[in-house]
């Protein structure tokens, strides 16, 4: 057996002392095995403690001796089942544990009925939120079944179902309530408050929050209360408070955040009222719009709390042995053992918090210096808290009061930096450290919604918070683990971090997650969220290459070929097209349509009602269309159809569905079998129309596309019968985008290099002529469009030089370069097909196909151009080396044309030295 050195000690649960023996942290395993059975009950009472109840259970469930230690009664005395779902099997096994159960947390209406069944008679605390279903009937059993009732919250959710009836039963099961807030309560009557007034002599904190109406002289009545709040309460009659609030012999501090209370009643309470020593009044217009109130700082010595005070001092200032640090207020208080000083900062944290939140929520505007100043750093102390509820709230208050867009993530970059600054960042790791599932699952979210902004998700990371989200993300909890794994959603944007996600096993256990929870009823918020994530990394190559190592790419085709929910859909489908970027430096790109199914997948999610889902999924589509395979078997999969009907309905869809669909189109078009089907399936009108589109990134992608289709005689004739000649003739002279006048350009040549005349004679001969003429007038369009498109390029000083010098001087050759380049131009990749075409037109007796053919060549093959060194190699043989010399020394040819094809040669030279030498 393991040798150890135990020394005792106290440690205080509730009433009952539990001797924890500290073990030598020097032991090691190496001389033997540990028998965790056999280590003493206080020891194994102190591991349970630290975990959460459903992890009790879990351990409880091994062995005989720690099932008897499970159930031990200090292990049950608080309940927290916000997260859970209970069955009547859980509320039975649970019955067992809850003779001594003091306090439960608890999430709906539903909820409430099984702490009913829990028949927890010592219960003395109860909280419950999101209870806005809940009834009076429900209410009244809850009440009536615990009678040893201290405390009761329920909130901050409106409670509309509940009314006075409700209230007033509890006054009378409850005798020994202490504590009362509740909120939303439609009106609080006077029967009611007065019951409460008789029946519960020690009711000293009140709170009736965000009510609609409340009987405010019944609340003078209430003589036992030092505590009361009425935040954002409408209709109350403030003459009456002024009178009968004044008269309590206890009331020590009075919350009327979120109201209308006017400068007069506040001055009137001051003035009045013996008891009183503060007033809480957050976001309370009518005083904070008086400006001779608001720079009024004396009060008759009592403290007031508001937007326009300094909150932390005026905290401090109640106490006359607080320590002089105003900045700590509320961290240097829980030293004191004074039950009245932490009865008092005990409130002041809770209404605060409360209604900071409630504020954050609302977002009114014209707070900006408050949040930045006080608000942040109030939130930030309250992290600090030893009540858990406020810690709650002050990150969910975190989470909520950065947040300007909810829709378009857009967050406010003063105040998640504020957070930083005040040191928020390590405090909210650290509860997400905490082994409590609620402050899990909130310091989560307020992670997740601060990493939008990079300086937060560089703090975090810096923290190692990355590690802490993975293993938070592991969670049975599904509220934990889904914000858990938004917060590693929004860190994986960043490049600085995306190295740190393809170590240690983490992108594993983004898809451990997906196979997890995409199984799992109500997972689609982990699912959606891991799939994201795992779309950021794959994004970058190094992730995107761990992971396809992993059996990613098995499992979001699993994803986008299963699931039914809109939001996955989308993600997997936008993780698959990321995927698909990296074709040319890792075969990713061939590797994702190499998978079973996924081609048809994508096709089928282009057909989506969603448009995220569409929108990824054209996206995927256009990246895998790069390769020749992809491309076969996406029109194989019915894609090209898919794609032309999406095009025919995304006039109005996003910019982003737009450009994809146009993007995905056009690398399908490459293939002359696939631009003929295009052709027919009506692909031309719609490509046209998005071609002009205002925005450049659309207007280039459909111009591309059109450029495609224009090749094939039959497309080239629709075009010219969509009024197509028009609206490139239109592109190629007054767009501001280089990329689409020049191949607007040349989807022109391709049109009338002749094979479309030749079509349009065929058929009957009075037919014909009228076409052929209409064809001669746009060819001469056109022409004259391409003609000056060529020319706009024109340097006339560097073409002379150029024309007069001698083939081996390349300092002419090099200025016309420059002149004339367009640098986009060389991030378009062709096919052999593409250039043998412009080689072709060459040959073309045109002058202006001529020129056209020669600048198109000499863009492709520009040196330092992404596939220039492709290109130039596919016009190595010898058949094009020799028409490109012809075309450079042809008499009859413009001289600009055999200047480009002299540019292109040297061009193919220098490439093809620089490929010999490496």
């Amino acid at each position: 057996m393991m040798s150890r050195r135990v020394r005792g000690r106290v440690v205080r649960r509730g009433k009952e002392k539990l001797d924890c023996p500290d073990i030598d942290g020097n032991l090691s395993l190496d001389e033997g095995m540990l028998d965790w059975t056999s280590l003493p009950d206080d020891t194994a009472i102190q591991v349970f403690s630290c975990l959460s109840h459903r992890d009790r259970a879990s351990l409880s469930s091994t062995c005989r001796a720690w099932r008897a230690i499970g159930k031990s009664p200090c292990l049950w005395q608080a309940l927290d089942l916000r997260h859970h779902n209970c069955d009547t099997a859980v509320v039975t096994s649970l019955t067992s544990r809850c003779e001594g159960l003091h306090k439960v947390r608890f999430r709906g209406s539903e909820a409430a009925v099984d702490i009913i069944q829990l028949k927890a008679k010592n219960l003395r605390e109860i909280s419950g939120d999101c209870c806005r279903k809940m009834t009076d009937v429900v209410f009244s059993v809850l009440v009536a079944r615990h009678t040893a009732l201290e405390s009761l919250t329920i909130g901050p959710d409106f409670c509309e179902g509940i009314s006075s009836d409700a209230i007033y039963v509890l006054a009378i099961c409850c005798p020994k309530l202490r504590k009362l807030r509740l909120s939303g309560i439609h009106e609080v009557d006077a029967r009611a408050i007065n019951a409460l007034a008789q029946h519960c002599p020690n009711l000293a904190d009140v709170g009736f929050i965000d009510c609609r109406r409340v009987d405010e002289t019944a609340l003078g009545n209430v003589t036992s209360v030092s505590f009361l709040s009425v935040a954002g309460t409408t209709n109350i009659k403030w003459n009456l408070v002024s009178q009968q609030w004044t008269k309590l012999p206890h009331l020590i501090a009075l919350d009327v955040s979120r109201t209308n209370i006017a400068p007069v009643t506040v001055t009137s309470l001051f003035a009045s009222s013996c008891s009183l020593k503060a007033l809480c009044a957050l976001n309370c217009p009518s005083l904070e719009q008086d400006a001779s109130f608001a720079t009024n700082n004396y009060h008759n010595g009592k403290v007031l709390l508001a937007i326009f005070t300094d909150i932390l001092r005026g905290a401090a200032s109640l106490f006359v042995d607080m320590p002089k640090n105003d900045q700590n207020v509320f961290l240097d208080w829980r030293n004191t053992k004074d039950r009245k000083t932490n009865e008092i900062l005990n409130w002041l944290e809770w209404i605060i918090s409360n209604s900071l939140l409630r504020v954050s929520e609302i977002n009114p505007g014209g707070l900006d210096n408050f949040w930045l100043n006080q608000g942040a750093s109030l939130l930030i102390n309250f992290l600090q808290s030893p009540q858990e509820e406020v810690q709650e709230r002050a990150a969910m208050a975190l989470a909520t009061f950065v947040v300007i867009d909810e829709e378009n993530a857009s967050i406010h970059t003063g105040r998640a930096e504020a957070v930083i600054r005040y040191g928020g960042i390590h405090l909210l790791l650290n509860l997400a450290n905490s082994w409590k599932e609620g402050l899990q699952a909130e310091a989560a979210k307020a992670i997740e919604n601060l990493s939008v902004n990079a300086n937060v998700a560089k703090a975090v990371a810096d923290e190692g918070g990355i590690n802490i989200l993975v293993n938070l993300a592991r969670s049975a909890n599904r509220f934990v683990a889904e914000e858990a794994v938004g917060g590693l959603w929004n860190l994986s944007v960043g490049e600085d971090h995306k190295g740190s996600f393809a170590e240690a096993g983490r992108v594993k256990a983004l898809l451990d997650l997906i196979i997890k929870w995409s199984r799992s009823i109500g997972g689609e918020g982990v699912t959606e969220r891991a799939a994201g994530a795992l779309a950021n990394l794959a994004a970058d190559e190094n992730c995107s290459m761990a992971i396809a190592s992993v059996g990613g790419l098995h499992a979001l085709v699993t994803l986008a070929r299963t699931s039914k929910v809109d939001g996955v859909l989308e993600q997997a489908a936008r993780a698959l097209a990321n995927l698909a970027t990296h074709g040319e430096s890792n075969n990713s790109s061939i590797a994702v349509g190499s998978e079973a199914g996924d081609l048809e997948a994508l096709v089928q999610l282009t057909r989506s009602a969603h448009n995220g889902v569409r929108q990824e999924a054209a996206g995927a589509l256009w990246n895998l269309s790069f390769d020749d395979r992809n491309r076969e078997g996406i029109a194989a999969a019915g894609g090209v159809e898919a794609l032309v009907a999406l095009a025919s309905f995304s006039a109005n869809a996003s910019q982003s569905l737009q450009e994809r669909v146009a993007g995905a189109l056009w690398g399908l078009s490459v293939s002359e079998t696939n631009s003929i089907a295009i052709g027919q399936e009506g692909g031309v009108a719609p490509l046209l129309l998005l071609a002009q589109s205002a925005t450049e990134d659309v207007h280039e992608t459909a111009v591309g596309a059109i450029w495609n289709l224009a090749f094939n005689p039959g497309n080239a004739l629709r075009i010219v019968d969509e009024g197509g000649v028009f609206i490139l003739v239109h592109i190629c002279t007054t767009s501001a985008s280089k990329m689409a006048r020049f191949m607007s350009s040349l989807a022109l040549a391709y049109m009338f290099d002749g094979r479309m005349h030749k079509i349009a004679l065929e058929g009957t001969s009075a037919r014909g002529t009228s076409k052929i003429v209409k064809l001669d007038n746009l060819r001469k369009l056109a022409f004259k469009c391409i003609d000056e498109f060529v020319m706009s390029f024109s340097n006339p000083q560097a073409f002379a030089a150029a024309a007069a010098a001698a083939s081996s001087d390349p300092t002419a050759l090099v200025q016309v370069t420059e002149a004339v380049s367009i640098e986009e131009a060389g991030q378009l990749r062709c096919s052999g097909a593409e250039i043998g075409r412009f080689v072709s037109m060459l040959r073309n007796p045109s002058p202006t196909l001529k020129g056209c053919a020669a600048f198109a060549l000499l863009q492709f093959t520009i040196i330092g151009g992404r596939h220039s060194p492709l290109h130039a190699k596919l016009l190595q043989d010898t058949a094009s080396q020799r028409l490109l010399r012809a075309a450079a020394a042809a008499a009859s040819a413009p001289p600009e044309a055999k200047i480009f094809a002299r540019i292109v040669l040297r061009n193919v030279e220098q490439q093809q030295a620089g490929s010999s030498s490496i």
